[in-house]
């Protein structure tokens, strides 16, 4: 499985512990692989472009997934900011909220892949 990380400088990401918990979370845990992952760091502007979009939300969500099927592949679109904030608003660590942020996302893939496959 192939595990892209996109982020903008500005947004200060340790890219193998991510790497290292989103193999964690779907190899050892839930056992389903997509042959792509994508996750994708963004700013408040583009989360609510997104949420606008594709939800039809006017606010900046704090993360977004998308499921491929045609390529087996899933985008996860964390918005850095709104990271911060929860981290803050629930007094947890941003490791915390990132992992918890994560584990909810790769959850939402599966349950698109699962339903995309019936």
């Amino acid at each position: 499985m192939i595990i892209n990380i996109i982020s903008s400088s500005r947004y200060k990401v340790e890219r193998k512990k991510i790497k290292n918990r989103i193999e964690e979370i779907i190899i050892k845990k839930i056992g389903v692989v997509f042959s792509c992952l994508n996750l994708i760091f963004v700013g408040k502007r583009k989360m609510k472009a997104l949420a606008a979009k594709y939800k039809n939300e006017n606010t900046a969500l704090p993360v977004l997934t998308f499921y491929y099927q045609e390529k087996d592949t899933g985008e996860i679109f964390i918005c850095y900011p709104q990271m911060i904030l929860l981290a803050a608003e629930k007094n947890k660590t941003v490791d915390y909220i990132l992992n918890f942020l994560l584990e909810h996302a790769i959850q939402n893939l599966i349950q698109q892949k699962s339903s995309n496959n019936e």
